[in-house]
């Protein structure tokens, strides 16, 4: 993916915006005050993924959308944003169709759970996953899993991007609930990064989904003739500005909850046994 950080076409701060904290681009003394905040502060990490996205969109469109994301929330609130997950499970796209990158599912799990012990030495002890790759939900969960028990003294949580809010979760499974590079991914990356989708291509890149009654899992070559689900020549800039803004003002709010949030019982005590080790592949 580019490194620059690309500015989606609609205006996303509020009346008291402020610039996107990047984790990446600051030293060390300007990252000092999250310990000395009393460790209030929500950072936000993109989690994407690398994979075939038909052939209309980027392969690095999971993680352009969750940095674009997490930059919105960012310059709304002040958020820092740590650095993307850029590669993550991609297992369900499998190898026919050039370009896909993966972890194994425990792997990235791993990764997860040592992004948020490693912020927490930075004095960031609450930490958001934002998520934007369908395969990813269960590695996050299990990472999640073992930080809310072995970590109790961290607060973390993920939250995907099609369902965060609900006119978005309607609109992300309008075309088939087996959602990829379909109308409501494309229109995103109309209003994200419009340059890299090629609208020539657009036309015939519908795929039906394929999934509907399944009772197993296939991965995508079983499913789809093209590596997309949906209708994406049906994508608009509008829908992708609709699904952006309100995605993002869905996060926002995350975001300032979850400042202030406290366990409702208080802290759960540290189990009495070791936590299993990270994974040696």
């Amino acid at each position: 993916m580019d490194a620059k950080r690309r500015v989606p076409s609609v205006d996303l701060r509020g009346d008291d915006g402020v610039s996107v904290r990047t984790w990446a681009d600051q030293a060390w003394p300007e990252l000092a005050d999250l310990a000395e905040r009393g460790s209030g502060e929500v950072g936000l990490v993109p989690v994407g993924a690398t994979e075939q996205h038909g052939p209309h969109l980027p392969t690095g469109t999971d993680t352009l959308v969750a940095v674009a994301l997490c930059d919105a929330v960012s310059a709304r609130t002040g958020a820092p944003v740590l650095p993307a997950i850029p590669v993550a499970c991609s297992y369900g796209h499998g190898t026919q169709l050039p370009g896909t990158l993966s972890l194994t599912p425990e792997l990235l799990a791993a990764v997860v759970r040592q992004y948020a012990e490693w912020a927490a030495a930075s004095g960031l002890t609450r930490v958001l996953f934002v998520n934007s790759h369908f395969g990813n939900t269960a590695s996050l969960a299990i990472a999640t899993d073992h930080l809310r028990l072995f970590r109790p003294d961290l607060q973390v949580g993920s939250v995907d991007w099609w369902t965060a809010d609900p006119v978005v979760a309607r609109e992300a499974v309008a075309d088939g609930d087996d959602v990829h590079a379909h109308r409501a991914e494309t229109s995103l990356m109309l209003a994200i990064a419009p340059e890299l989708v090629h609208l020539d291509r657009l036309a015939s890149a519908d795929d039906p989904d394929r999934t509907v009654d399944l009772v197993f899992r296939y991965t995508a070559p079983a499913l789809s003739t093209n590596g997309v689900t949906g209708r994406p020549s049906e994508a608009t800039v509008e829908l992708g500005e609709l699904v952006l803004t309100r995605t993002v003002d869905a996060i926002t709010a995350m975001v300032e909850r979850g400042r202030a949030e406290k366990p409702p019982l208080g802290p759960a005590p540290v189990p009495p046994f070791s936590p299993a080790p990270y994974p040696a592949h």
